[in-house]
């Protein structure tokens, strides 16, 4: 049978080895760089007729264990998130580590060096040496195809969880990837109890603990023999004059910047299994040579499991930065100064000069025009503008161009930190106003604990949840309020968000149009005198669709009277949104009609009345 193949989103390639190597089961919570996998699992299961269950975990530590307990029932079983996600499911990742597995379990998590779309950097391969875990770092879409089908027998042999690892180049490259059939693999469901196995207790762990290092010592040793396609020399084919160890995508900038060059001298050590490190081959190639350049993201994880540093140019020197994303201009240079040469002139610098020269200036990233949150922190702010402003993980998380964000740590924590602001003025005989923002996708994955908490503790605050009906910043995701899954024939069940708040105590609760700024307004000084009142926390629910990804069918074309405008800005600095724009030479606004996507929310917003419908239109 001949082969055939396909150009894949590198993210698409993994998701294409899971359903071909023949996962059962596969689980996730979306996020940015990883969202893309386990539709991808869905659509390729339905096209090769598979019986892979695929779902989407109302958050990483739900996904990971509904997919681990089918690997207990001994069905091949991966659960997918990114690196942020690693640590809601550490806690079960931790414990699960000492298990012996029955099925074979890949966890696949996507890595995001720069960041790009997260609150860290971390590196999931130093939480793989933290946990104990074989990681697998693949440096293209079809290397990470192949990966997974070795994750998957690794972790069978050695009954262990097998991480993958791809960073968000890799994620987000586009390559030709060889398509495959289903592997025929026994995956029948049998669960054998047995507490000793199965059954996290301390007096376990003595012996648990003791096997896992023995199982990592065991893939320590096949990593440095058996494992020949990921971790291997590209010799220099005349005297080198640099040798080069890299791991992950910085292995494939690597080849490509020293083909542009036209470089027959560096010598470089491709490693595709970053723990456990393959520390023989590595100290044979470091023997080898006299100048050595380590590059991997984002902590030197190879490198701290060397014995010896000293001939190597990398992190723990301070030659290799120790921050951001090694991109391809950074590696370039790093090679240069590690060869004792003078960096070529770049091109990009020409176009540097050419912007600067154009005045043309990149602009932050913002709410998109019509965003429903932008109206509902308008209303937020109209109605309680002394108020302190926890806001999350989300679209929302760009209030922050309206002044509306005053704080923000993780998933959830916006209702936790409702609380905290609330305790700290109340032990001090204070009253003050906090609305805490978070998104309807956000409040199913982390916020339900901390409300619960803040009900029975009596913590008064207002909290605003902006439901716009999917998971919008990782690409219009479904949740438990929605209810939609993946396969098709597949129903679920949407969780009614008003009963869940309520369930959780909440005595106060509004739903309000986000769009209408007026009941907006109304709604949150509402919430706050009955919280104040009451001491206990009260619900706003600003509900509309995503305009982007459900965008509403009914339009209101809106334009400035230049008459009633008084150039005050109010509109540009306290609304920001890109279809309002400031015309410096008239000194008036004006609307942007390449962006305006005719909401009409900005009429509510100029304190002059300057803002109108064209011809009267009406909402």
């Amino acid at each position: 049978m001949l082969s055939k193949r396909q150009i894949l989103l590198g993210n698409e390639a993994i998701a294409r080895g899971i359903v071909e190597s023949g996962c059962a089961v596969a689980t996730a919570y979306p996020g940015t760089p990883s969202s893309e996998i386990l539709p991808a699992v869905a659509a390729y299961a339905d096209e090769l007729g598979t019986k892979t269950a695929v779902e989407w975990g109302i958050n990483e530590k739900v996904a990971f264990e509904v997919a681990v307990a089918a690997s207990f029932a001994g069905q091949r079983a991966c659960a997918v998130m990114k690196q942020v996600g690693m640590n809601v499911a550490a806690d079960g990742i931790m414990s699960v580590a000492q298990f012996d597995m029955a099925g074979g379990f890949l966890l696949v998590v996507a890595d995001d060096p720069g960041p790009h779309s997260s609150q860290t950097e971390q590196d999931t391969r130093f939480f793989s040496m933290f946990a104990k875990l074989p990681c697998f770092d693949p440096s293209s879409a079809e290397e990470a195809k192949r990966m997974v089908f070795d994750a998957f027998d690794l972790s069978e042999r050695h009954r262990i969880i097998a991480v993958l690892r791809p960073s968000v180049r890799v994620d987000h490259c586009r390559q030709d990837v060889e398509l495959g059939d289903v592997l025929d693999v026994p995956n029948r469901a049998e669960f054998k109890k047995d507490p000793k196995r199965w059954v996290c207790l301390p007096a376990h762990v003595r012996l648990s603990h003791p096997r896992l290092n023995a199982k990592i010592d065991a893939i320590a040793e096949e990593f440095e023999s058996a494992f020949d396609s990921y971790n291997y020399e590209v010799p220099a084919s005349s005297k080198p004059k640099l040798a080069v160890i890299a791991g992950g995508v910085s292995f494939s900038i690597v080849m490509d910047i020293l083909k542009a060059m036209g470089r027959t001298d560096v010598a470089v050590l491709k490693i595709g299994t970053p723990f456990p490190l393959p520390v023989r081959k590595v100290e044979d190639f470091i023997a080898r040579h006299d100048n050595v350049l380590m590059l991997e993201e984002t902590y030197p994880v190879m490198e701290m499991q060397l014995p010896d540093r000293t001939k190597i140019k990398g992190r723990w020197n301070g030659f290799v930065p120790r921050a951001g994303e090694l991109l391809p201009e950074i590696i370039e240079g790093l090679l240069c100064r590690a060869l004792g040469e003078e960096r070529p002139s770049r091109s990009d610098e020409a176009l540097k000069a050419a912007l600067q020269e154009l005045k043309v200036t990149p602009k932050p990233p913002a709410l998109c025009p019509g965003c429903p949150h932008r109206a509902s922190y308008f209303a937020i702010h109209k109605a309680l503008p002394a108020a302190i402003h926890p806001s999350d993980i989300g679209c929302y998380t760009l209030g922050i161009n309206q002044k509306m964000v005053d704080s923000v740590i993780c998933m959830g924590a916006s209702v936790s930190q409702g609380s905290g602001f609330f305790l700290a003025h109340h032990v001090d005989g204070k009253e003050q106003p906090v609305v805490s923002a978070i998104g309807d996708s956000t409040f199913f994955h982390m916020g339900v604990p901390g409300l619960i908490n803040a009900v029975y503790n009596r913590h008064a605050f207002v909290l605003a949840i902006l439901d716009n009906r999917l998971t919008a910043m990782t690409g219009g995701q479904s949740h438990p309020g929605i209810g939609e899954k993946l396969r098709k024939g597949d129903e679920g069940v949407a969780v009614d968000i008003v009963s869940l708040i309520k369930g959780c105590g909440v005595r106060h609760v509004e739903v309000i149009p986000a769009y209408d700024v007026t009941a907006g307004a109304q709604a949150v000084r509402k919430a706050w005198q009955f919280a104040r009142e009451n001491r206990t926390p009260s619900v706003v629910v600003f509900r509309h669709p995503c305009m982007l990804l459900r965008p509403r069918q009914d339009r209101i074309s809106v334009t400035v009277d230049r008459e009633k405008c008084v150039g005050c800005r109010y509109c540009i600095t306290n609304f920001n949104c890109p279809g309002l724009v400031f015309d410096d030479e008239a000194g008036k606004a004006r609307i942007d009609e390449r962006f305006c996507v005719s909401c009409g929310v900005c009429r509510f917003v100029c304190p002059h009345g300057a803002i109108v419908a064209v011809g009267g239109e009406e909402a």
